[in-house]
């Protein structure tokens, strides 16, 4: 039973961790595109949707490809762009570079992103101190009735009927340990 209330808020803590991680790096992947101020002209290969959830949720994906200035072709899926932009139209992309190259054809918008970040990231931290604080309270309300059904870890048992704690060696019958 404390597997359920235990093990439930902390996988709960732990997938609203990697969420906000994950929330947290395509921002700073976004980011680092729009502020290395490398822009080239990308062409859409291709755009399809995907669908995910019990309810139908559709996102519109473009796969783009641009030349960087090294000469290297990159080509980048991006998911959640506009619905105007269809296969062979020409837009500007937004790229670093390096080894890994971020790339974007968002516009930037680092307020926008930014107030964004601070909504998720301010959702799944309340989530997570929420699951916490059940977790502490669950502990704190409910190991005095365990430790009565139960008996205690310490090497000490409680008597049902009085609530008195004795040590587990005890020999009630000769009122020595």
């Amino acid at each position: 039973m404390d597997l359920m209330f235990y093990g439930g808020p902390t996988l709960i803590i732990a997938m609203g961790a990697l969420m906000a991680t994950i929330v947290f790096r395509r921002v700073l992947r976004m980011r680092r595109a729009w502020n290395s101020g490398l822009t080239a002209e990308a062409r859409c290969l291709r755009t399809y949707t995907t669908t995910s959830g019990s309810s139908v949720h559709t996102t519109l994906h473009h796969v783009y490809e641009f030349v960087a200035r090294d000469g290297r072709t990159v080509r980048f899926d991006e998911p959640h762009g506009p619905g105007t932009v269809i296969e062979g139209d020409h837009v500007t992309v937004f790229h670093s570079e390096g080894q890994q190259v971020n790339a974007t054809a968002h516009r930037p918008g680092p307020v926008r992103h930014g107030l964004a970040l601070a909504g998720v990231l301010g959702v799944l931290g309340v989530v997570v101190v929420f699951c916490a604080g059940f977790v502490l309270t669950y502990s704190r309300l409910f190991e005095p009735i365990g430790d009565v059904f139960f008996g205690t870890d310490d090497g000490y048992v409680v008597d049902s009927d009085t609530g008195e704690t004795f040590p587990a060696d005890w020999d009630a019958t000769t009122d020595m340990p």
